[in-house]
């Protein structure tokens, strides 16, 4: 038999459940799996609204559906198309010009995905968890309203001890205002990957790591791709480390269209005219694509659940506020609390969500004071030549230090693999800041080459354990790998010394 709660008010109340979680992405569902581990009785609400263009997909949430598993995949098969035409340096006999199959890669990869779906169904299912397909409303503090998006909903009535809102974050178009056209010739991220014909010749328009990824694989398919930017690519991430990935790009063969900004779009015998202000040439141009991809930015899903009715502070954009009753996650209703990227000013990334959420859980039903830390995320840029970092950029290091208060160490390097083919290699590189301690304690690590995201996550671990530049050198590295060339760096700034590698 349930204990019965308190509600706060003097009375005993029965609950459906002790946890109720909004939203079946990576950090919902962590918390709601890690709740349901220590013998609660948890709830897992989940709807996905159809995207303008009317594509809605799984459980799972972006991630996995339209977000880094399927955009990782794409990037494996623009590699792969690369490492064929280098496979003849290497004496391989392949094709002169391979050619991909758009409706076979994409049907491979649905098919992952929807494998996906299916297993997180059926983890729920092994824990106990109850899985409803449906919108999730708070009516109090203690009560979700869920219905379907149907001309006639059904409504349903749930209450819990605790909620959690994980409902996460859908793409932004521009204002019809601004841009007139682009909603109805424009995609997002949530389209791409449900595309049944090849995108042909594509516009990306946006500086964030999705407009860059996407044309980065898109470019490697064959596929002419251009990138349409207001001001600088990737201009919250180190902006040396983002100008070595946008040369690179180029050098892949995608073409830049900076300090420009879209003014309109419209149909023209099947294909999108693109109208654009030129603030660099300081004229109006146009151009014709077969797609266009808007990537400029996403807004938080917390509209019409009822949070701001009973309590739930949010900022002017719909992100959560926590931090309330010293804890991270606790919204400023104390049962009520925020996972992974409504919550306000928390790095926008599935680890850290599914890791927030795990740890949440345990706080609540298992007396854990651990608190989630995000300092130190780790993080990668899955572009032609990836990028991947940990810790501070240059730039706000200097802010937090002043440029005499860090060191920067850091090298060219060419990749062994890159050497048979005669692959350039001008942007492969790898800084690492540090303060100015007795060791040197190292407070930001940047690399862009092969393999990036392998290559950092160890080195993540290390920083979190207080890594040092004394200990970063006394380290033997692996030969040949282009991760010892992080344990070689020797080479500042400071002393204006070419940094390039010589030598194996």
């Amino acid at each position: 038999m349930q204990k019965p709660k308190h509600d706060g008010n003097g009375s005993s109340v029965k609950r459906d459940y002790d946890l109720i979680v909004i939203g079946g992405g990576s950090g919902g569902l962590a918390c709601a799996k890690e709740a349901a581990d220590l013998g609660k009785r948890v709830a897992v609400m989940d709807y996905v609204a159809p995207s303008p263009k009317g594509n809605s997909w799984g459980l799972g949430g972006t991630c996995v559906n339209v977000g880094c598993i399927p955009k990782k995949l794409m990037h494996q098969a623009s590699l792969l198309g690369e490492y064929l035409k280098q496979a003849k340096s290497f004496g391989w006999n392949v094709p002169d010009n391979p050619i991909i199959s758009w409706n076979k890669l994409t049907d491979s990869v649905r098919d992952h995905v929807k494998s996906l779906n299916w297993g997180h169904r059926v983890k729920l299912r092994e824990k106990h968890v109850d899985y409803h397909n449906l919108i999730g409303t708070l009516r109090d503090r203690n009560t979700v309203v869920t219905y379907t998006k149907t001309d006639r909903p059904e409504e349903k009535v749930f209450t819990a001890d605790h909620i959690v809102i994980a409902t996460g974050m859908r793409p932004r178009y521009p204002l019809e205002s601004e841009v007139p056209g682009t909603l109805r010739h424009a995609i997002t991220s949530d389209d791409i990957f449900w595309l049944r014909n090849p995108p042909g010749k594509t516009l990306c328009i946006g500086a964030s790591y999705v407009a860059l990824e996407f044309a980065g694989f898109l470019t490697g398919f064959g596929f002419e791709t251009k990138v349409m930017v207001r001001s600088a690519p990737l201009g919250r991430f180190d902006q040396q480390m983002a100008g070595f990935v946008m040369n690179a790009m180029k050098e892949h063969g995608t073409e830049f269209l900076l300090q420009c900004v879209p003014t309109r779009m419209e149909d023209v015998e099947g294909r999108v005219k693109v109208t654009w202000n030129d603030a660099k040439e300081g004229k109006q141009n146009s151009d014709l694509f077969d797609t266009v991809i808007v990537a400029i930015g996403r807004n938080a899903s917390t509209q019409n659940m009822g949070l701001e009715a009973v309590g739930v502070r949010m900022d002017d954009a719909g992100f959560i506020i926590g931090g309330h009753n010293n804890d991270h996650e606790c919204s400023s209703v104390s049962n009520i609390y925020a996972i992974g990227d409504v919550l306000k000013d928390r790095p926008e990334l599935t680890p850290v969500a599914t890791k927030a959420g795990k740890l949440l859980a345990r706080r609540i039903f298992n007396q854990s004071l651990e608190q989630m830390d995000y300092e130190m995320v780790p993080t990668t840029v899955f572009t032609p030549l990836e990028y991947s970092f940990v810790g501070l950029s240059e730039e706000a290091a200097i802010a937090r230090y002043g440029a005499d208060g860090i060191e920067v160490y850091h090298a060219f390097f060419k990749p062994l693999e890159y050497t048979v083919p005669g692959k350039k290699a001008d942007n492969c590189y790898i800084k690492v800041i540090t303060d100015h301690s007795p060791n040197g304690q190292i407070v930001g690590m940047h690399y862009t080459g092969p393999n990036a995201g392998e290559v950092m996550q160890g080195f993540a671990a290390a920083l979190r354990c207080g890594l040092t530049k004394q200990i970063l050198t006394s380290t033997v590295g692996i030969h040949p790998t282009c991760a010892e060339e992080v344990v070689k760096l020797h080479i500042t700034k400071r002393s204006g010394i070419d940094p390039t590698v010589t030598g194996c």
